[in-house]
């Protein structure tokens, strides 16, 4: 995301805490917001998808989305 743009989500930030946004303002704060999430995801899930978890025996197994298996291998008490 650009520099600029990361500054407007400041600025817009700051604005509302002083007064309230006018509904445009608004509008491009969440539109911004948005845009920032959703690289901040991909960037995430990129991060992720390079993370291997050691077990015990020194197996790496790739990091996946799925819980389900882990949760089987837990013992309860």
């Amino acid at each position: 995301m650009e520099k600029e743009k990361i500054e407007r989500i400041n600025f817009l930030a700051r604005q509302s805490r002083v007064r309230a946004l006018t509904e445009e303002e608004k509008a491009e704060q969440t539109k911004l917001r948005n845009e920032y999430r959703a690289m901040f995801r991909s960037n995430l899930l990129s991060e992720l998808d390079r993370v291997y978890i050691q077990d015990e025996n020194g197996v790496q197994h790739k990091l996946t989305g799925d819980n389900n298996e882990s949760d089987s291998n837990r013992t309860s008490g």
